[in-house]
């Protein structure tokens, strides 16, 4: 299984064109089975495994291909600034995910788990593994074992080869064609105007209309039998089956409500959720809960599969993992608010209603501490740590704030011992660079490199770990190192052509040694195909170098 980090700091927020970049989700033109279509459901509790007799489907789209879709996919949603990419957010989500893909029926597939900025509820799983979900969608889950339910009903699409079985009922559907509707639609956000989000939508409804008919009854096969295998893996992993259940029922009365007790027939209605449904995945709960389902240990597996240990055959015995939902939650509260500001707002207007738990009062520090506000921050956090002096989203919030409120030492010795009980943990690796950097000089900036470097040989993909280690090579003097590193986070951030220009100027540079030059030569080789596949998808250079 692969993961791709999330990774952000609490910084001031910027107001967002939330409505276009949403509108822009590449993920929604084709392929996405999410939550948001119709589905009806049998109650049968059969085996999830395919029949191993091959697929057509497997043809259509070979896994390179898919692969090249799904890291191209990644590119442009951080190019459009739709990801929430934070790390303490992004190591509960995989925890959460890898646990369910360990209890699924191909535990060793590899998955991407990824948050949206979005506060729509949704959630979708496409090509390559990846599965996406919206910050509402947590927002509005009241337990992790709602959150939990939706993962286990998405990785089922991806264990069920549900995306390449679409695929395979639209021939249109091949890796060219997605990576031109992704292109248009990329080419449809690039000017601020109002016709801007009109565009976008035009160019999403465009190319999903032709394939909506055609799809619609397949879809309803797809979601009842996720639905039915995602229960099963829910209680396989350990959650309670009725959460997703659960999730889903509340979905459905908020449904109601929103559309006066009215609902449209069954068969024509798109919003995600039915009477039916609801009832039948509560059903299939409560026959799991009378029956004993099969250990992760009974589960097919290759016998020389390396997984990590928290992957192994007896990784789902092991305790219960600390309850980090609550803190996730309000992390994403903050950060997926359109500013810092509509974050400290939400806040008030939850305080007034009545005394906040401890989660609200963490997500509240971090809004102030996003607005500017450090020492409020800092002082709320002191209390919450005299209950839970232990806690790490606490600790390092502290931290951040210490270093906000320009005490350095105090910043300094707090991140130095959350260094010391959590060795090359990547969360608290990249704050303290960061706090480092934001220090300016020379010393601090070669203390950030050598916090960082370790990170390095697993941190493909991600952004912020190259940002932060070109910021610190700067300040430590190691010019070339940061252009190498400041070209691996345009390429990562969807600026492919840029990305290829710096290491090529690069390349000129007469103080490059032989090993530098082999390796961004190298790095250049690998880059400039993905170069060529966007300037025939329609996107050029300057279109790369937009962010909304």
């Amino acid at each position: 299984m692969r993961a791709r980090p999330l990774t952000t700091s609490l910084r001031p927020l910027a107001p967002r064109r939330i409505a276009a970049s949403a509108a822009a989700l590449p993920l929604g033109l084709v392929l996405a089975l999410a939550l948001s279509a119709p589905r009806p459901a049998s109650a049968q509790t059969t085996p999830e495994a395919l029949p191993q007799m091959g697929s057509s489907a497997a043809r259509l789209i070979d896994p390179a291909e898919e692969a090249r879709y799904a890291a191209m996919l990644m590119r442009e949603l951080r190019r459009q600034d739709l990801l929430i990419e934070d790390p303490l957010v992004e190591a509960w989500l995989q925890g959460l995910g890898f646990r369910i893909a360990a209890a699924s029926g191909e535990p060793d597939h590899g998955f991407t788990f990824f948050m949206m900025r979005d506060r729509r509820i949704n959630a979708f799983a496409t090509l390559g593994g990846l599965i996406g979900m919206n910050a509402g969608l947590v927002l509005t889950a009241e337990r992790e074992d709602e959150v939990a339910g939706v993962l286990a009903h998405e990785v089922a699409h991806v264990t069920q080869r549900h995306v390449l079985r679409a695929a395979e009922r639209s021939q249109q559907i091949q890796l060219p064609t997605l990576l031109a509707m992704l292109g248009a639609v990329a080419a449809a956000s690039q000017t601020d105007s109002r016709s801007s989000d009109d565009a976008v939508q035009a160019a999403i409804v465009g190319a999903q209309a032709w394939l909506a008919q055609q799809q619609i009854n397949y879809t309803r096969s797809n979601e009842s039998e996720a639905d039915r295998i995602g229960i099963e893996t829910l209680a396989r992993a350990g959650f309670d089956p009725l959460g997703i259940a659960d999730f889903f029922g509340r979905m459905e009365r908020n449904s109601r409500g929103n559309s006066g007790g009215w609902q449209a027939p069954e068969y024509l209605r798109t919003h995600p959720v039915t009477t039916t449904r609801v009832a039948e995945a509560r059903d299939r709960a409560l026959a799991m809960s009378k029956r004993p389902l099969p250990t992760a240990a009974g589960l097919q597996r290759d016998p020389h599969l390396l997984l990590p240990v928290a992957l192994a055959p007896d990784a789902l015995a092991q305790p219960a993992r600390p309850a980090e939902f609550g803190w996730a939650r309000e992390r994403l509260r903050v950060l997926s608010a359109r500013s810092a500001r509509d974050a400290v707002a939400e806040y008030e207007r939850l305080a007034a209603a009545g005394p906040m738990a401890a989660e609200l009062q963490y997500g509240h520090a971090l809004a102030l501490l996003a607005a500017g506000r450090a020492n409020d921050a800092a002082q709320r956090l002191e209390r919450l740590l005299e209950a839970q002096p232990r806690s790490l989203w606490l600790r390092l919030a502290a931290a951040e704030a210490a270093h906000g409120a320009g005490r350095a030492a105090d910043a300094t010795r707090r991140f130095e011992a959350l260094l010391a009980d959590y060795p090359r943990h990547r969360a608290v690796t990249l704050a303290y660079a960061q706090a480092l950097n934001e220090r300016g000089d020379p010393e601090s900036g070669r203390r950030a490199q050598a916090l960082l470097r370790p990170l390095l040989a697993d941190g493909a993909g991600d952004l912020l770990l190259q940002q932060r280690f070109a910021r610190a090579s700067e300040l430590a003097g190691d010019a070339n190192r940061a252009v190498e590193a400041h070209a691996e986070a345009a390429f990562i951030a969807g600026r492919a052509e840029d990305a290829l220009k710096q290491l090529d100027g690069l390349k000129q540079r007469d103080d490059v040694d032989y090993v530098q030059r082999a390796r961004v030569e190298a790095r250049m080789a690998e880059i400039m195909p993905v170069v060529l596949e966007m300037r025939r998808a329609g996107l050029r250079a300057q279109d790369q170098a937009r962010r909304t």
